[in-house]
């Protein structure tokens, strides 16, 4: 199938003169302004533009800041037609985006050439992008994997808490849905709210599993567990940016902090929490009312929902509680859909 290429230019002589040229060896598209393009360009995907700098309307940077705003164009290989010879000019195209630039009137040879080889650097481009976001596929699966098998080990040390982990993911999915979240942001919150209690690692089984209520001392070793959690993740992902890797950091220190700045370990308050730990915050503590522990029985959903919504259990988000009311139902029905 041939290449397409859109070729926008006010004046018509270039415009023919283009097309014939390019005509045998690609589908050469002509409009004479930057409107017609953006026209042509909402329903069609040209593999290369031929932008015409000075153009009346909208000129060809104009054009080209357009296309570089917006996501289904960004990737387009531009370049652009000038009669302008100045290094000024020269140095623009490229700083805008541009691929490359030709020279009007256009020696045919050089014009094919620098077509193709645009063409064909943009191809690799494509190719790499395309190894790379199998890869990132990859390492994502690991990721996860591995998320998991941390998740239930945690777990594993007590079997009160045999899948409280899952839960609290599931749940805390729940609540970023209700408030809009992307897929994206949905995801890294539920493979990270797993991690919550990672920290729970360095905390001894006389504390964890002691079947009556802590000593204000071993209370105190129990609430480190937030911050062994985030300084062991802070270590793994130090070097690595993006959301996921601050979630987990959040998350792990701040899922027990209280809107009204009564929870640990740094007492924040209302919105200085950060919004993935108020989320988890809720979760967890709706999971461990409905959850059978060592050192209690299990409330019922309706009872753990109204402790929670009356402030029973500490304060929370309101925004995060209104969202607790609308998946109330959802949240009823966790345990019997994730089977743990």
């Amino acid at each position: 199938m041939k290449k397409i290429i859109l070729i926008v230019d006010d004046d018509r002589l270039t415009l023919s003169t283009a097309q014939k040229l390019l005509e045998g060896e690609y589908k050469a598209v002509a409009v004479n302004s930057g409107k017609q393009a953006f026209k042509y360009l909402e329903r069609h995907m040209p593999d290369l533009i031929l932008l015409d700098i000075n153009m009346p309307e909208i000129g060809g940077f104009e054009v080209m800041a357009t296309l570089q705003k917006d996501a289904r164009w960004c990737k387009i290989p531009v370049i652009f037609l000038t009669a302008d010879r100045s290094a000024e000019t020269e140095i623009e195209c490229f700083r805008v985006g541009a691929c490359d630039y030709i020279s009007k009137p256009f020696e045919p040879n050089i014009m094919l050439s620098r077509i193709r080889s645009t063409i064909e650097l943009d191809g690799y481009r494509k190719d790499l992008q395309r190894r790379l976001d199998e890869k990132t596929k990859e390492m994502e699966r690991i990721t996860i994997q591995a998320i998991m098998t941390v998740a239930n080990t945690v777990d594993a040390k007590d079997d009160y808490t045999k899948g409280h982990s899952m839960r609290v993911a599931a749940y805390a999915e729940l609540l970023a849905q209700r408030l809009g979240w992307s897929d994206e942001e949905i995801q890294n919150i539920y493979y990270v709210a797993m991690l919550h209690d990672v920290g729970k690692i360095g905390i001894s089984d006389a504390i964890l599993l002691k079947p009556g209520r802590l000593t204000n001392e071993e209370f105190e070793i129990m609430k480190t567990h937030t911050t062994i959690g985030c300084d062991l993740l802070e270590k793994s992902y130090r070097d690595r940016a993006g959301e996921f890797y601050r979630y987990c950091y959040d998350i792990c220190r701040h899922h027990h902090e209280r809107w009204d700045g009564r929870g640990y370990p740094d007492h924040l308050v209302g919105d200085d929490i950060p919004i993935s730990a108020q989320i988890v915050a809720v979760a967890d503590v709706y999971d461990a009312l409905v959850s059978p522990r060592v050192y209690k029985s299990s409330f019922t959903k309706t009872k753990a929902y109204e402790m929670i919504v009356n402030g029973e259990c500490g304060q929370f988000s309101p925004d995060i509680l209104e969202c607790f009311r609308l998946a109330k139902e959802d949240f009823f029905n966790i345990m019997e859909v994730i089977g743990v």
